[in-house]
């Protein structure tokens, strides 16, 4: 709970003072009283400081809960504002791993295009030289049977 600062207390109690030294209204009848028992005046100067003194308890004690009150709006204020804050760096946060997946995303569709490429490549490579040594044998296999058949007939002659 918040405590009153020196120059509350001093207001508070210098009030009370006040109000215990005012004079009370008194009537003809409480004055003739008073007259016969002088102790009647002291008990009446207490009770009037006594309720003073009530009177200002109780207004510190509105003072402290209205202070408690303000300090418990004050914490829910920092409370709603840090709320926020967390909230919007949650939304950032969000944003920001939505983008590195859209990027992710990209870069993988670009390296799936990229490799299909790269295998495109390859297999036309691999068919080219295929055609390649296949065109080589067949020359090979073409030039040794004709040379064969030149050496049979070489002999038959």
């Amino acid at each position: 709970m918040a405590t009153m600062t020196k120059q509350q207390t001093k207001q508070v109690f210098g009030k009370a003072e006040e109000a215990a030294v005012e004079p009370a209204v008194e009537s003809a009848a409480e004055v003739s009283n008073r007259a016969a028992d002088p102790l009647d005046e002291f008990r009446a100067q207490a009770e009037v400081a006594y309720m003073a003194y009530l009177e200002a308890q109780r207004k510190v004690a509105a003072a402290y809960k209205k202070r408690g009150q303000e300090e418990e709006n004050a914490y829910k204020e920092i409370e709603q504002q840090a709320n926020n804050v967390c909230e919007q760096a949650l939304e950032q946060a969000m944003r920001v791993r939505e983008k590195a997946e859209q990027e992710a995303e990209q870069a993988y569709k670009k390296a799936i295009e990229k490799s299909t490429e790269v295998y495109r490549e390859s297999v036309r490579e691999a068919l080219r030289l295929r055609k390649e040594i296949i065109e080589q044998a067949w020359k090979a296999s073409r030039a040794a049977s004709e040379q064969i058949w030149e050496i049979f007939q070489g002999d038959k002659g």
